[in-house]
């Protein structure tokens, strides 16, 4: 069908970011929108940025944004005759864009038999390699049952690749390295893959050893015209999930760029695909590059494409989804200079990328660089959807202005109340493996000592100490006796405890002691969340934010979370699991529950799998013992530090034996 579909009126069927995004270029076009949200997401930036907006249902994604019926009655509702799936939830569903067309509406992107083709890996797989796509050896065939899927592991050889079929963003993958592995780590990508998807198919292949991770964006009309946009070098990962992307890359050459374009253009024209997609390979040492799948959607990572091409990738979708060709030919596409884009996740990197959640208490971005966002000052960042708060994009003449663009940025990012990825990132960046454009997938894994360690600025801390002694001291600044008595702190900051002295020496004049170093603070301008200060002599600014007894704080480029202890209860041996109670590291859903009360259970095994941010986390016993009480069930919300099991630890046991056996002294 070549006519054109007018539209004058979308649902985003969304949120965050990516919602807001959308709107956007709606906008610029004339379009009226609609966003959609969950009860959590009430005041989120999206519902006020579109013009009507409907509450769908309930926080968790199968009761909201992946709620088909209630998207769909939404449209009806509002009048809205187009739907834009952004990315994730339901933006590579075939039933959702069937249920768009059989509704009326225009799904704003392929058609409901493309995602079915290309969307399931195993299928896409098949297609590929009878189109004569360079694809990676392994299997996908129809026997899901756990014995032929590790006959077929053994057949192919490890290390082996599980990958959910119906699957994205690393979600039910799995690198498994020896034969003894796989049966716990197939059922943990299944339980996971069942979870975010519905669907707990599986492929498996064989695992190429530190490659590249090169994607090819592509565009297509109803007009049987195909072009590529380039590639993107997405292979900064972290659980499989992108956490750095740029474009273009730094190991493809032109003729490269050439095979791997014509190679993706001639598979979407085989489906007649139509719309934004993106075809995903792996490069290897020798440059020979493999299928790995198709993404039928926008990416996360589409905006260093358009920092290069100058194009709006999604004015793109809205003009294809009408009807209209594409507005350029092959020979058209020019690309200038360099764009690298960085993730900002909420996490607890050094607890394993951690995802976290809950208030944004002091947001700024850095000038000068493209910031995609939804978050403000006092913004909450719900547990029940991904980790990714905003995206970061420079673009610059080339690849070094651009890396400095990005690494000035990250120093000026002003992000407080709930932990982040910010200084991983900045470390990633300054690497010299990055640096050089060298990096794989293999590098944070191959650069954890490096990436993972984090350092903590004495002056930061005398920083932190000041504010904490401004905020709690009542004594009036021109007293004479404050002056003289220097006020103590105990102050944790990345679990570990230092002791703090703050003495006033003049009118805004402070000597602050960390441990055993010593620095002089000059207060020159304080307001409530941020200050100007002189710290051994240079003069820098402070933002900061309390949260209770911890205080946040961005002193230079470096966000710190440091809870003040002087005044608080001295933490009980055992309360991290030692007593035999394991408490829930987040707030999160529980997925599964893998013990019953009366079992014995070694140490390390696991008890029960939460979710969060659409991440499974295990939570294992901390020593072999008994389970006397399970506190949760399936589909329960816990919230963090939440008491889920207890154990009758064999070691408590056999010390109380000990204890109960010893001689006692006569009278």
């Amino acid at each position: 069908m070549n006519k054109p579909t007018p539209f004058h009126k979308i649902l985003i069927a969304n949120r965050g970011e990516i919602a807001l995004r959308v709107i956007r270029s709606a906008h610029a076009l004339g379009y009226r929108t609609v966003a959609v949200y969950s009860t959590v997401d009430a005041q989120a930036a999206h519902v006020f940025a579109a013009h009507q907006a409907v509450c769908i249902g309930a926080p968790l994604p199968a009761q909201s944004y992946l709620n088909i019926p209630a998207i769909i009655e939404a449209a009806r509702l509002t009048g809205a005759d187009a739907v834009h799936p952004g990315y994730g939830f339901l933006a590579e569903n075939e039933d959702f864009a069937q249920a768009c067309r059989d509704a009326g509406l225009v799904f704003i992107g392929p058609s409901p038999e493309a995602i079915r083709a290309m969307g399931d890996k195993a299928g896409a797989k098949r297609l590929m390699i009878a189109a004569g796509v360079p694809c990676i050896p392994g299997y996908q065939g129809e026997d899901q049952s756990a014995a032929h899927l590790a006959a077929q592991a053994a057949q192919i050889g490890y290390p082996v690749m599980i990958k959910a079929t119906a699957g994205g963003g690393g979600r039910g993958m799995r690198l498994v390295r020896q034969a003894a592995e796989f049966s716990d780590l197939l059922r943990s990508a299944q339980s996971e893959a069942l979870n975010a998807f519905g669907d707990a198919t599986v492929i498996l292949e064989r695992a190429i050893e530190e490659p590249r991770h090169i994607e090819i964006q592509i565009f297509a009309d109803r007009h049987g015209h195909a072009i590529h946009l380039g590639e993107r070098d997405c292979s900064v990962q972290r659980r499989h999930q992108k956490v750095i992307e740029e474009a273009p890359s730094p190991a493809v050459d032109a003729a490269l760029r050439e095979r791997m374009g014509a190679t993706a253009v001639a598979a979407v024209k085989a489906i007649a695909y139509e719309g934004a997609g993106t075809l995903e390979f792996l490069l290897d040492r020798e440059g020979h590059f493999y299928f790995m799948e198709m993404n039928t959607r926008l990416q996360v990572e589409h905006p260093v494409t358009e920092a290069i091409t100058g194009l709006d990738l999604v004015e793109w979708q809205l003009r294809v989804a009408a009807g209209e060709p594409l507005p350029l030919m092959q020979s058209d596409i020019r690309y200038e200079g360099h764009a690298i884009e960085v993730r900002l996740c909420a996490e607890d990197v050094p607890a394993g990328f951690m995802p976290q959640s809950g208030t944004m208490l002091q947001w700024q971005v850095p000038a000068g660089v493209r910031v995609e966002h939804a978050l403000s000052d006092g913004a909450i960042i719900p547990p029940y959807y991904d980790s990714m708060v905003a995206k970061i994009i420079a673009h610059g003449s080339n690849r070094d202005n651009a890396l400095k663009q990005m690494q000035s940025a990250l120093h000026d990012l002003v992000a407080l109340g709930v932990k982040s990825n910010q200084s991983f990132l900045q470390r990633s960046l300054a690497h010299p493996v990055f640096v050089a454009g060298q990096a794989t997938t293999a590098f944070i894994a191959n650069n954890e000592s490096a990436l993972l360690h984090e350092s903590t600025d004495s002056q930061a801390l005398a920083v932190a100490a000041w504010l904490l002694n401004r905020s709690a001291n009542a004594l009036p600044v021109s007293s004479r006796l404050a002056h003289a008595l220097p006020v103590g702190l105990l102050l944790s900051v990345d679990g570990i405890n230092v002791r703090a002295k703050v003495t006033q020496t003049g009118a805004q004049q402070f000597r602050v002691q960390v441990g055993e170093q010593t620095h002089t603070l000059t207060a020159v301008t304080q307001e409530a969340h941020s200050a100007r200060v002189i710290v051994d002599q240079i003069l820098q600014s402070v933002h900061c934010a309390r949260d209770g007894h911890t205080l946040c704080l961005h002193w230079a480029g470096r966000p710190y979370q440091v809870q003040d202890l002087t005044r608080a209860v001295g933490v009980k041996p055992g309360e991290q699991g030692g007593d035999g109670k394991v408490r829930a590291s987040m707030n999160g859903r529980v997925v599964a529950v893998l013990v019953t009360v009366g079992e014995r259970v070694q140490a390390q095994q696991a008890l029960v799998t939460l979710e969060a941010m659409k991440m499974e986390h295990v939570h294992a016993a901390p020593m072999a013992g008994t389970v006397t009480a399970v506190h949760v069930a399936t589909g329960d919300q816990v919230p963090a530090s939440r008491v889920v099991v207890e154990i009758q630890l064999d070691e408590l046991l056999a010390n109380a034996s000990l204890a109960n056996s010893a001689p006692t002294k006569e009278a």
